[in-house]
């Protein structure tokens, strides 16, 4: 660029700032006046000195030179217009990493730099032992700024420094929410839950250490994980407590350094003997949901000495809080895992009650003919026969108990077969129940065969006790497409809608007093619908019943599938 057009460049900046200035309003000039004059100072010393240089045909050194410190004038000027229009400000931010990672290695130059000049110094004046001074000297010198830059303290101090001296804010809090919440939803591998929880509180003041204390019982808290911190001897905490009584009533965190030194602070607080001997103890933070509180931390004193302001002790109550309701989460879901045992459990000894209760009116049906029958061979065989069966099928529900009883032997069985041996067993008592079996109809099944014939049984027994003596009981087998089909069909009493709807598949709800167990047609229903079918009734009051068991169909294995 020529002389010339550095003087038109000089000219045309003060004409722009002239007339920005002029268009400006007057209540605004306040804000806007720094930096018309710190332009105006730069554009109006270019003009100077271009101008020099143009009527003495050379450039002026000393006019020159002094043109970078005119320059520095200007800036003062632009830094206080800047101040008062912060809406100038550019959406641009360097990260605190950043910082930290450019602070590091800018120290870690220097140091390189003065090491260098006291090797070289070494090197020069030490004689004949300069160069082994010089190489020992530098060996030493890697070695400590190797130290210092893995030191796990000095970093610490090093973000306590640039957090304090170089921003606004403390903490970045985008960064200091995304750790978090990774901490909390992945952690290390292998980590329980809880000890992640509290080490996502920890990190954000630089803890190494931590205790989770959580309620257990309306009485007491109690230690349910630690984190590089040894527990107490004392493993509760009385919900009466001090302790418990403050961070419930306040909801601070307590610096116990600041209760050491100002105790008045914490006004009734008094700290229990477990806590005063934790030598680690530095911060108790509340784990506080709504108005309720679930536990509390102990946290450990950190790498780097650090005093916490109001800014601390909101992100860390932040940060509670969330740890809070993961911890209420975890502990609601071992709770319902342990009521589904249970729940589990029960309906095992249900289960085992109900099939009990069936082997023993069989046993009682052969005790009350006995008086009139006994002299009859016909009957003392079937009296053997029944009890036979009755010893087989508790045998069968001893080795289920075993083996866990949802784990049954699923085998491939012909249903009429089934019908049938459930017919056996009910065709002692009124009204006898009679089989039909479909021509060409044949349909295999795959399930526990002890299973369904007990299904079959509790529905025929169900459909005679539902009928009078001379009323119809029949069961009939057939195929339905990819289906087999299973019908019991009695002309008795019935059932209304209302009562299929609401009672007669819920657990436990029996129409028949103390003599049932209220569990049989949700049992076969839950059976149906485990094998992968349904199970399907149809009722009229006064009309009679039916019940459809329809399960997946298979292959006959006997029969071999054309090739």
């Amino acid at each position: 660029m020529c002389i010339r057009d550095s003087i038109g460049f000089a000219v045309g900046g003060l004409f722009f700032i002239e007339q920005l200035f002029r268009r400006t309003r007057p209540q605004q000039r306040w804000a806007t006046k720094f930096l018309y004059l710190g332009l105006g100072l730069l554009f109006g010393y270019d003009f100077f000195l271009y101008a020099d240089a143009l009527l003495f045909k050379q450039m002026d050194p000393g006019i020159w030179q002094a043109r970078g410190f005119v320059n520095t004038m200007a800036v003062p000027l632009l830094a206080v217009a800047a101040a008062r229009n912060p809406k100038w400000s550019v959406e641009v931010f360097v990260s605190r990493q950043i910082t930290q990672y450019s602070t590091a290695i800018f120290g870690a130059g220097i140091y390189l730099l003065f090491m260098a000049g006291v090797g070289y110094y070494i090197r020069e004046f030490g004689g004949t032992w300069g160069t082994a001074l010089h190489a020992t000297f530098l060996a030493g010198a890697g070695v400590l700024l190797a130290t210092l830059l893995f030191s796990g303290q000095l970093r610490a101090k090093l973000r306590v420094f640039l957090s304090k001296h170089f921003y606004h804010a403390k903490y970045d809090y985008r960064q200091e929410w995304l750790r978090f919440t990774r901490t909390l939803s992945i952690g290390e591998a292998n980590e329980p839950p809880r000890t992640r929880s509290i080490r996502a509180v920890a990190e954000i003041v630089d803890s190494m250490g931590g205790l989770l204390w959580v309620r257990s019982g309306p009485k007491y808290f109690s230690v349910r994980a630690s984190w590089n911190m040894v527990e107490p001897m004392i493993r509760r905490e009385p919900v009466d407590g001090s302790l418990i009584t403050f961070l419930d009533q306040r909801r601070w965190v307590i610096d116990l350094k600041q209760y050491a030194a100002t105790p008045e602070i914490y006004s009734e607080l008094i700290l229990p003997d477990w806590l005063g001997q934790m030598r680690q103890a530095w911060l108790v933070v509340p784990l506080s949901q709504g108005q309720e509180l679930n536990g509390f931390l102990v946290l450990a004193q950190g790498n780097a000495h650090r005093a916490l302001n109001w800014e601390d002790h909101d992100l860390l109550k932040t940060a509670a809080g969330q740890v809070a309701g993961y911890v209420a989460l975890l502990e609601s879901s071992e709770a319902l895992s342990e009521a589904r045992q249970f729940e589990a459990f029960h309906r095992l000894s249900a289960y085992v009650v109900h099939d009990l209760k069936n082997i023993a009116a069989q046993l009682a049906l052969v005790v009350a003919n006995a008086g009139r029958h006994k002299a009859n061979p016909a009957f003392v065989e079937d009296a053997f026969s029944t009890v036979a069966n009755a010893t087989g099928r508790m045998n069968r529900l001893l080795t289920q108990l075993r083996t866990e009883r949802a784990s049954g032997r699923i085998t491939s069985l012909a249903l009429a077969e089934a019908a049938q041996q459930a017919i056996a067993v009910r065709i002692g008592q009124l009204p006898k129940p009679i089989l039909h079996l479909t021509p060409g109809h044949d349909p295999w099944v795959r399930v526990d065969r002890d299973r369904l014939v007990a299904i079959l049984e509790h529905l025929i027994q169900n459909a005679q006790e539902a009928t009078g003596p001379k009323g119809k009981v029949e069961v009939r087998v057939r195929s339905q497409e990819h289906t087999a089909v299973v019908e019991i069909r009695d002309d008795g009493c019935g059932m209304d809608e209302r009562f299929i709807r609401e009672r007669l598949f819920r657990p436990f709800t029996t129409t028949k007093g103390n003599a049932g167990m209220g569990i049989g047609v949700y049992e076969s229903r839950e059976f149906a619908l485990g094998a992968g079918g349904e199970l399907t009734v149809d009722s009229r009051p006064q009309k009679g019943t039916l019940f459809s068991l329809y399960l997946p169909r298979v292959e006959n294995p006997v029969i071999p599938v054309p090739g």
